[in-house]
């Protein structure tokens, strides 16, 4: 009887919050495995770009909410690799520090299933860091002492000795999960002999753009907390190393920091919008309502090998039809310099770019980034009559380039290389959006606000826009927003992402620099 040869099990720590602070190994990783079984607190980025083909499995956990009991999740795991699938279990932060990783790795080894365990930036260290505290200090702590503020649901009381770390001299105090038991620590801890004027500050959702740090003492702990309605996840930091905090705190000096910024383009296409987003300090929220995949069309591609006019063009619309038409032409012809007999036109800036990544420059673009105002311009400007044009174009394109062009006499073949289609989001994702709505919405081509508009019932969609500042990249998009009732506030004057951002600054008057 055969057997499956059991699949490696890798217990991967995805850091803290910030999606670039997981390992090199991590990532690698990723990109490797058959199933990803992901917590809650895994940033968003991480999970919307990991492989298409991948096996997605949400098992969050929240306080008293947990998507799956924990020896459920254990098993599942151990099925997972017997079914000879290699699986990431992906959690946030150390996968060992208070994340329960090593009741995983024991039940591997228990079932005789394969695994290695990742170490991951702890949110201890990594929020601390990003509010300008030492966790230890040459002068100030000598030692740092990681606690859980979150009793275990079979104990009536937390296990942790607080009467003793009261007692510790010369070291940093770091308490996680305790907002909603607060007022019991400080109790215990200043009962015990801590002095109410130790230095203490509460970060919430470290090392994230809307990370919020509250520098105070341990007496004014508590009312801190509720003044400033601090919400988990989050901790605490209690020691003279806080004291330092004004000296170097670095993070958030920022020009959007702490916005959060909803992105419906596609993730493989987006990395660069998302780093350039965090760079300016935005919470980046990536909802993407569209994306692309190969189609081939035999049709096309046969009437375009029949072209023998000596005015020829190629016809772009959209940075997927250069990326698929690129990578379609090469496996087909194995060489691009035929390409060369094209003139090339490209309705915008973007298009532009997208051509220019693969060697190509464009031989026309017009003055506005329109499909329609593409293929008039494009008559006014050359002589369309005799022309053969390949219309390089997705499933969802419209009639509108080649009856402009078909009237002004020119042969028009259309060529699809690419469909759109609407992705699910992962499982839990529009909870976290209901729970934290965007302030700004990006919308970077008309079907990025259809997809919206189709991922949400009316309700869903109405608390998601009401509070957010709509970006359009342009007014084909823009028209395509107010189709559906909705009303863009910011259109960009360069119809491209940079024009994007460049626009969005302007609008919160936000000095750019030279």
């Amino acid at each position: 009887m055969n057997q499956t040869i059991p699949g490696t099990v890798f217990l991967i720590g995805a850091g803290p919050g910030d999606p670039e602070l997981i390992t090199l190994k991590g990532q690698r990783l990723l990109g490797e495995c058959d199933v990803i079984v992901f917590d809650n607190l895994v940033p968003a980025e991480i999970i919307i770009s990991l492989p298409a083909m991948a096996e997605k499995i949400y098992v969050g956990k929240k306080a008293a909410d947990h998507a799956l009991p924990q020896d459920e999740i254990n098993q599942l795991l151990v099925d997972l690799a017997r079914q000879g699938k290699t699986v990431a279990r992906l959690k946030g932060a150390d996968p060992l520090i208070f994340g329960r990783g090593g009741e995983e790795a024991a039940h591997l080894k228990k079932s005789n299933i394969p695994f290695e365990i990742v170490p991951g930036v702890s949110a201890a260290i990594g929020a601390a860091a990003y509010s300008g505290i030492p966790c230890t200090d040459r002068n100030l702590a000598s030692h740092v002492t990681f606690a859980t503020g979150h009793k275990a649901s079979d104990k009536l009381k937390s296990s942790v000795p607080w009467e003793r770390l009261a007692q510790l001299d010369n070291g940093t105090l770091v308490i996680y999960m305790g907002v909603g038991e607060v007022a019991g620590i400080v109790e215990k801890l200043s009962s015990s002999g801590m002095n109410s004027d130790t230095p203490a500050a509460v970060i919430e959702r470290g090392t994230m753009p809307g990370q919020r740090t509250f520098a105070t003492t341990l007496g004014q702990l508590v009312s801190v907390v509720a003044e400033q309605n601090v919400k988990p996840p989050s901790l605490f930091v209690i020691g003279n190393t806080v004291t330092l905090k004004n000296q170097i705190e670095w993070f958030g000096i920022t020009p959007l920091h702490g916005k959060r910024v909803m992105v419906l383009r596609p993730a493989d296409q987006a990395q660069d919008l998302y780093q350039r987003l965090r760079q300016l300090g935005a919470e980046v929220l990536p909802y993407p309502t569209i994306a692309t995949r190969e189609t081939i069309d035999e049709t096309g591609w046969k009437d375009m090998s029949g072209l023998k006019s000596d005015n020829r063009w190629l016809l772009f619309t959209s940075e997927n039809g250069v990326r698929y038409f690129i990578e379609q032409y090469i496996d087909r012809f194995g060489d691009l310099r035929p390409l060369a007999l094209y003139r090339i036109a490209a309705v915008g800036f973007g298009t532009a770019r997208a051509l220019r990544d693969f060697g190509f420059e464009a031989d026309f673009v017009p003055g506005k980034a329109t499909v329609a105002q593409l293929a008039v311009e494009l008559c006014e400007a050359h002589k369309m009559t005799g022309a053969e044009v390949v219309r390089v174009q997705g499933n969802l394109s419209d009639s509108t380039v080649y009856d402009t062009l078909s009237a002004a006499g020119a042969r028009v073949v259309n060529l699809t290389t690419y469909e759109t289609y609407h992705p699910e989001w992962p499982v839990g994702f529009l909870e976290r959006l209901l729970e934290r709505p965007p302030e700004l919405i990006l919308f970077t081509s008309g079907s990025t606000a259809r997809g919206l508009v189709e991922a949400l019932d009316k309700d869903m969609l109405n608390q998601t826009v009401s509070g957010a500042t709509l970006v359009s990249i342009g007014p084909s998009t823009s028209d395509m927003i107010r189709s559906f009732g909705l009303h863009p506030t910011v259109e960009a004057t360069t119809h491209s992402i940079p024009g994007m951002i460049e626009a969005i600054l302007k609008h919160f008057n936000i000095d750019q620099g030279d």
